[in-house]
């Protein structure tokens, strides 16, 4: 009696939310799972008849099983994304996992630059005898700050994505998924002083390559590797004497911790970074581009005034 609405989910995860084949596969592999305590139970349940208890008495159950923290949590996000998957069906009112909760996962602290550190790194920039080098670089670590971008939706910006008029950049994030983030006055003037550089430079290769609409190219005028930028980053943060281990996450991690330390509105950086965990989804709101521009522009310590 799940087989076809079990298909219908897993056609839901393709189709409408553009999910990878391994993570559908684990979605669907849950429900299974769930389905398959229910017989070993005995119990002749519909989707319809399912209440929190039943879920709960499954957990309680993959828990007895020696199942770790981490896998039950994931297992639990599955069910959730079901019942949510039946609820926009209409085929329920309410989900019965709405208040299940998963299991406290150990998850390690990621490290954080302080904006003085952030400084260090980026200040480090004067010493490079690489005039082109030196702009690019500077422009793409303020972009990476300012808007907490993941290394390879910064390596794939392009310049028709770019609205700096208006101070915001489109994204093309995980699963194809577009966002629009703002980006404060420091990030869009290094970025405009690095546009002008480079058209003596690779004017005439963007027009003849692939790598045309693409905004960070390396001194042969092609795309940036996310290697390249990871041993750029490596490299400026021990010339700054940083010890903490950095790497381009690194700046998006500071980038959120920064904004809620200043006091921003946490919804509205969960938006901006674009996550996309069926664990998290629920709590997160549709934002306006001006809400998204208006924390950035209070919070974020490259706009915040002294």
């Amino acid at each position: 009696m799940w087989t076809s609405y079990i298909k219908g989910f897993q056609n839901y995860l393709m189709l409408e939310r553009s999910f990878s084949g391994n993570s559908i596969e684990a979605y669907v592999r849950d429900v299974t799972k769930f389905t398959e305590f229910l017989a070993l139970r005995e119990y002749d349940l519909t989707y319809s008849e399912i209440e929190l208890k039943h879920l709960q008495e499954f957990i309680y159950w993959l828990n007895d099983l020696g199942l770790s923290v981490r896998s039950q949590a994931r297992i639990i996000s599955g069910l959730k994304a079901f019942f949510k998957y039946l609820m926009v069906e209409d085929l329920l009112d309410e989900s019965p996992a709405a208040l299940l909760e998963a299991p406290r996962l150990d998850r390690k602290i990621p490290h954080v630059l302080t904006p003085d550190e952030i400084n260090l790194i980026i200040n480090t920039l004067q010493f490079e005898k690489n005039e082109y080098i030196k702009i690019r670089n500077t422009a793409m670590l303020e972009t990476l700050y300012a808007c907490g971008l993941r290394v390879s939706e910064l390596t794939g910006l392009k310049i028709s994505n770019l609205y700096l008029e208006i101070g915001v950049i489109k994204i093309m994030g995980k699963g194809n998924k577009e966002r629009l983030i703002p980006i404060g006055e420091t990030a869009r003037n290094t970025i405009h002083t690095y546009m002008e550089y480079d058209k003596g430079r690779h004017s005439l290769k963007r027009i003849h390559t692939d790598h045309a609409d693409i905004l960070f190219l390396n001194r042969r005028g092609k795309q940036l590797t996310r290697v390249m930028v990871f041993t750029i980053i490596k490299k400026l943060a021990g010339l700054a004497g940083i010890q903490k281990k950095v790497s381009p996450h690194t700046f998006r991690h500071s980038f959120a911790t920064h904004l809620i330390e200043g006091g921003a509105d946490l919804r509205a950086i969960q938006d901006m970074l674009g996550h996309e965990s069926i664990t998290t989804t629920e709590i997160y709101t549709h934002l306006d581009t001006d809400f998204l521009r208006d924390t950035v522009l209070r919070f974020h310590p490259r706009n915040v005034q002294p």
